[in-house]
């Protein structure tokens, strides 16, 4: 039987010099434009190649996206952006999930912090392991969750955590 795989993104290291942009509109840093394909390219190595693609809207995470949609060959105008994404509460992404999930296999969703942090948790539970400076999803910070021959889907610790990977973790 098929895997079922969520693949889960945070936004790659965004540009805080730039105070005169909106927080939506802040582009990515210098550091954020090499980690984002470099992680973009791990999914392909992993062969990791989702069949839907969601990611907020926002500057840093529309940057990130594309970045990643060129390392895995995805379509960019294949991409749903979705605005509940950004600043979105664990309600709202598993609102979304629900609505995008069950009929993919392998579904990638870009987003936000703190969001992300809490859908992890909820999905995979004790499973998560915080970096050394105490944080989950850090920048760029890639999350596979397997969900067996299941659809993916949003029940609590529905899912087993399969990878999480964060670029500083990458050799160079």
């Amino acid at each position: 039987m098929a895997k079922h795989k969520l693949i889960l993104m945070r936004h790659a290291k965004s540009d805080w010099s730039a105070a005169t942009q909106s927080d939506f509109d802040r582009p990515l840093a210098t550091r954020g434009r090499k980690d984002a394909p470099r992680m973009g390219r791990w999914l392909h190595e992993q062969g990791l190649y989702p069949d839907k693609f969601i990611s907020s809207p926002a500057q840093r995470t529309r940057e990130t996206a594309l970045y990643v949609a060129e390392a895995l060959a995805f379509p960019q105008g294949n991409i749903v952006w979705e605005q509940r994404l950004y600043e979105g509460s664990l309600n709202d992404l598993l609102t979304v999930i629900q609505a995008q999930g069950p009929d993919a296999q392998t579904l990638l969703l870009i987003a936000h912090n703190p969001g992300l942090d809490a859908l992890l948790e909820f999905l995979a539970g004790d499973q998560v392991r915080f970096s050394s400076t105490g944080k989950l999803i850090t920048t760029a910070t890639v999350a596979v969750l397997d969900f067996g021959s299941s659809p993916i889907n949003t029940g609590v610790r529905a899912a087993r955590l399969e990878h999480l990977v964060r670029p500083k973790e990458l050799t160079k």
